[in-house]
């Protein structure tokens, strides 16, 4: 990843660039609940929509030097990009049940 400095977005989740536009390769740092466990491997599970997500994927995020994870996608959809965590061992953050949502913009200037 780049040095690039995350923006935090809630308490242990970073992400560049906030707003996130179609085409945005979008950064994410992951330092919460499952990172100060301990897990051994962490993944960002990613889909787009507002009711059911579609094309949903996991991504195996990297350990960093100091404890958090990072990953990273092209964003590809102009709906919404959602995701949570998991430590493939059944283990979740998602947010209480929320998981995370973020509006994706197309790009164009409002007036």
């Amino acid at each position: 990843m780049s040095k690039t400095k995350l923006q935090e977005v809630v308490d242990g989740i970073y992400m560049d660039p906030v707003p996130i536009t179609v085409g945005n390769e979008v950064k994410l740092k992951y330092k919460g609940k499952l990172a100060t466990a301990g897990a051994n491997s962490i993944y960002l599970r990613a889909g787009y929509g507002f009711d059911q997500w579609t094309d949903v994927q996991d991504i195996k995020m990297r350990k960093g030097r100091d404890g958090s994870w990072s990953a990273s996608l092209v964003v590809n959809d102009p709906t919404r990009l959602n995701f949570c965590f998991h430590d493939g061992a059944d283990h979740w953050d998602n947010n209480s049940g929320r998981n995370w949502s973020y509006e994706i913009h197309d790009g164009e200037l409002t007036n």
